[in-house]
Parts: C-alpha cells; structure tokens; sequence
C-alpha cells in the first residue's frame, strides 16, 4: 500500500476557473435513518468541512448522481473488507445508510452514466489477491448484478462517456493490467480496449467530453503521467505530467474543463489539490487538501469538488472525513 517515489512539487499559480452549470443527473435510493444535524461548515483556505461519513474506512469507491454521492465497499477497522454502502444528501449535508453491496469488496472503481451508479471489480478479501470480474449497478434501493468483466478487475479507475464505461489501468489476473474494459450499458456486453502506455495501479481516472484522462498511480514506484484516451480512434497519447508524482490518489473532471487529482501516499499521505486545465495544457496547485489521504473518493458536482473517507496514514489507516471546494470562488 506504500509507494517508494519521495513527493515532488511545483507551486504553480492557481488557474481561473469558471463556474459551470449544476449536474443534471437524478437517482432514487432507499435511505435508512441519518446522523445527527451537522455542525456549521467550517472553511480551510477555501476547504468546507462538511457533515463527516457514518464510517470511518480507506480504498472506497465513489460516484455521483444528481446530488447525492454514494460510498461503497473499502476497508474499516482494523483492515476488514466490508460492503457497506453510504449515501451523502449534498443539499441536506447528511449521510444515511444505502443498501449493501451483495458481497464486500475493496480497491473498487464506481461510476455513474445516465441516473445510475455502478461499482465495478475489486478485491473481495482483505488479503488483496484475484481481483475480482463481478459488476453491480444501483437501481433504485437494489444492487443488480451485470454480466462480468472480461477479467478481474481492482485499483483502477473508471469512468463514463456516453453510453460506455470505461475502466483503465489497475491491476488484473497476471498483474498490472494491459487492456482497457468496456462496457456498452445499452447492449449490456463487455469489450477491451488497448491499454494505458503506461502501466500503473492506485491511479486516477476521469473523463471530459468525448476523452478519458488517466493520472498519477503507481508501477511500484509513484509516477506522475497524465495520459488520455481517445475512443474513436482507439489510441492513448501522453500530456504533461502532474507536479506531483503520486500512487493512491484519485481523480474527478469538472464541467468547465478541468481534470482534478487529489490525495495519495508515500512515506506520508500528500495534501496536493492539483488540476490540469483542458484548454490551456497546464497544471495548477489548487488549496491544500486539509486533511491528507489515500484511498479516498473523489467526485464533483457541477463546480464542487468532494473529498471523502480515505487513509489519513500510509497503509491500513481509517476517516470518515468529508470536505469540499468550490471551484467557482477561484479568480
């Protein structure tokens, strides 16, 4: 779980960021009884800390939907895989209880296409070894499980454009992976696609119009590249590195252009906040994370950005934090 590359950094200047339209995407869940009304937001150089999660765990995988933001799987203390599944009202700041996983799984990817949310692979025992090929979609207050992946499938990321996911790098049945995984969500069929040129676990992956970005993760040692996809051609091209090279981390895409990369460890977690904008082909250092982790969720709605759970520590370390920056107050 430790990556052996020291943190590098750069302190570029903060990009301008401009506020982009609210996310449009609805989704109905069954929620059980919440927490306790939250404490008034505090604000850390621009950071909210919001309503904390219900459970304190790393390696969770996360999505969005409308403004809701599910948390499911990971490890809780003292190192257990678990199928917890958690879901933070964004308007409401609360978290309630979702409906479990149908079995625990750690080091999964989650994504959301259309209203849905699906969680993908993973490790399903603490040791993890033999990630796994099983997929599950969130309908309603139900989990329905999807035709399996053309191979198992953990610390990857993954991602949507149109009607297809797309899930990159992490580690397969023989080690790292060398295939992209498809999935067409309306024919209901899986298929490959070629790998990063870059190998490489613990990543972040996310997607920005019609192309997938893939940043930072670790093939043992920390790295830096940023890579894309291109579907419609089939290939992948390398864009400037990140400041910051880093394994653990994770990674979301705003709507005004913008591939944000959060979190991840070494010797210590890192507090990097760095994007790189689409347009101008440049990185820029974002507010420093106010609580560093790896192993944590990364998403955004419409132009906030959600840190949740994640390790506070290398290794096996646990939080229920929940914070949140509003990429709109950057000028």
């Amino acid at each position: 779980m430790d990556g052996d590359q020291d943190r590098t950094g750069a302190s570029a200047a903060i990009a301008r960021l401009t506020r982009g339209p609210a996310c449009a995407l609805i989704i109905a869940f069954g929620l059980a009884a919440c927490r306790a009304e939250a404490p008034p937001a505090q604000v850390d150089a621009g950071w909210q800390t919001l309503q904390p999660a219900l459970l304190e765990r790393t390696e969770v995988a996360a999505a969005a939907a409308g403004n809701r933001i599910v948390i499911a799987g990971g490890f809780e203390k003292p190192g257990e895989t678990v199928a917890s599944v958690e879901i933070y009202d964004i308007e409401a700041d609360r978290f309630s209880r979702g409906p479990d996983l149908p079995v625990p799984v750690n080091h999964a990817m989650a994504v959301s296409a259309g209203s849905d949310v699906y969680v993908l692979g993973g490790y399903p025992v603490d040791a993890m070894v033999d990630p796994t090929d099983r997929a599950w979609r969130l309908a309603g207050d139900s989990w329905e499980e999807l035709p399996r992946m053309p191979e198992g499938r953990a610390a990857a990321g993954a991602a949507a454009i149109g009607n297809r996911i797309y899930v990159a790098g992490g580690v397969g049945p023989r080690g790292l992976a060398d295939k992209t995984l498809v999935f067409d969500i309306g024919a209901r069929t899986w298929s490959t696609a070629p790998g990063m040129p870059t190998p490489r676990e613990h990543l972040g992956v996310a997607a920005h119009g019609d192309l997938l970005y893939a940043a930072g993760g670790r093939a043992p040692q920390n790295l830096a590249a940023l890579e894309v996809f291109d579907p419609g051609t089939g290939g992948w091209s390398r864009l400037e590195d990140m400041p910051t090279a880093r394994g653990g981390l994770a990674a979301a895409a705003t709507e005004n252009g913008l591939i944000v990369a959060v979190g991840g460890e070494a010797e210590t977690t890192f507090e990097e906040a760095e994007a790189y904008d689409i347009a101008g082909k440049n990185w820029s250092r974002l507010p420093d994370l106010p609580t560093p982790r790896h192993g944590l969720g990364v998403v955004t709605v419409g132009d906030r950005l959600f840190v949740t759970a994640g390790g506070p520590e290398p290794g096996f370390a646990f939080s229920n934090a929940n914070e949140a920056l509003d990429l709109s107050s950057y000028e």
